[in-house]
């Protein structure tokens, strides 16, 4: 019997129809998404501000790939396969830390935070060190949000680095610390952990504490462009368009990207159960409390919300066909006392019952799509037009690489 491709699955979906069972949780769809999505894209890997000084570290796991992400003594941030060059021992298992040389623990290779082999032991006459330097993995800073990539060549981030840094610098991501860091499994595979975040449909039934400042009307956070919003949302555009906060709508053209600031509910200022601000030493330079949330995406792995006092940024990595890490971060001016510019309890309990509700519809999700008996369902055009675009972005990528390359003629 001849068994169905994810290629054949993608070709035979139905628009604005969810995706076939196989598509959310078989082993070929997932290794394919590895190859042809995390291992080609851009991925958000951490807040600059995770490795601030010389030595500092942060380790991430994509796919079969470990990888060391680290600060050198000239301020750049690298990022490294996290692979000794000796016999490929794991140079660093810790998530973070900070070291003034990358030592593996094998054997004590070490090398300099640019990936240079500086000691080898024994290595007999002839050893040429500067042939097992570290190998590297494309790495940029945009903005305070560090971006890393697996593949040779990566896609151009021509168009969005600019707009990211335009849009970001009001925030001073430079200045900024995590207060806290939340990582979980969500049992679901990561396309519906992408899916739940794209729409608000769910949002009354499901994120109480979330809907004090967030509307689950689709009317404020549907944009067709930067003069095309509901008129609250144009409203606000003109509000921080007059003290110079970047605000309006951009996008890439098959939307694998977003930019926009939009208003929080009621002229609320932050996202608390009381809506007040949750850091009295504001973030950057955000002219007004009430200046919403610059709310940006990229997939296929990240969605953030940078507001006046704090900033939420997500990552979210498969680690199987239907488990996936979601990790967050909540930064703070660097400058920010906790137990005096803001109580942790605070500044977290929104987003971190808002994630564990997530976690719980996913899982549900995952449950039920698993069952031989799931058939896609259609989605509403009005209250999930984010997971329409997302689904059709993800369909687009994998029908373009997993096509036959025509063979050239001798």
């Amino acid at each position: 019997m001849t068994q169905t491709t994810t290629a054949d699955m993608i070709a035979a979906r139905i628009p604005g129809f969810a995706l076939s069972r196989d598509l959310y949780c078989s082993d070929q769809t997932y290794q394919d998404d590895l190859e042809n999505i995390f291992y080609r894209e851009w991925l958000y890997a951490i807040p600059a501000c995770e490795v601030p000084k010389t030595g500092s570290f942060a380790t991430l796991q994509v796919g079969t790939y470990p990888v060391i992400i680290v600060r050198g003594a000239d301020g750049r941030i690298r990022a490294f396969h996290n692979v000794c060059r000796h016999r490929g021992q794991r140079l660093c298992p810790k998530e973070n830390g900070t070291n003034p040389k990358l030592v593996c623990p094998y054997h004590q290779w070490t090398y300099d935070l640019d990936g240079k082999l500086i000691y080898a032991r024994d290595m007999g006459e002839g050893f040429d060190a500067a042939k097992y330097g570290l190998k590297p993995v494309h790495c940029l800073d945009i903005g305070g949000m560090v971006f890393i990539c697996m593949a040779q060549v990566p896609p151009p981030v021509n168009e969005l680095a600019p707009l990211m840094m335009k849009y970001l610098a009001p925030s001073g991501l430079a200045d900024t610390k995590i207060a806290f860091t939340s990582t979980i499994i969500e049992k679901g595979n990561w396309k519906l952990v992408m899916e739940n975040n794209r729409e608000c449909y769910h949002c009354g039934g499901s994120h109480p504490s979330l809907c004090r400042t967030y509307s689950d009307n689709p009317n404020m956070t549907s944009m067709q462009g930067p003069h095309s919003a509901s008129r609250e949302i144009l409203d606000h555009w003109d509000r921080c368009d007059d003290a110079g906060l970047p605000c309006r709508f951009v996008h890439h053209p098959q939307m694998q990207w977003r930019l926009a600031r939009l208003p929080l509910l009621n002229g609320t200022e932050s996202f608390t159960l009381s809506g007040k601000a949750a850091v009295k030493k504001r973030m950057g330079q955000i002219p007004f409390d009430t200046a919403g949330s610059l709310m940006f995406y990229h997939y296929p792995n990240t969605w953030n919300h940078f507001l006046g006092d704090h900033a939420i940024v997500f990552r979210i990595l498969p680690i199987s066909p239907t488990e996936t890490q979601v990790t967050t971060n909540w930064l703070v001016h660097k400058d920010a006392v906790e137990g005096v510019d803001y109580d942790l309890d605070n500044l977290t309990h929104v987003w971190l019952h808002t994630n564990d509700e997530d976690r719980q519809v996913v899982e549900e999700n995952q449950y039920g799509i698993l069952s031989p008996a799931y058939e896609p369902g259609p989605y509403s055009p009005t209250q999930e037009e984010g997971v329409i675009q997302f689904v059709d972005w993800y369909c687009g990528v994998m029908a373009e690489r997993l096509s036959p390359k025509p063979i050239a003629a001798e």
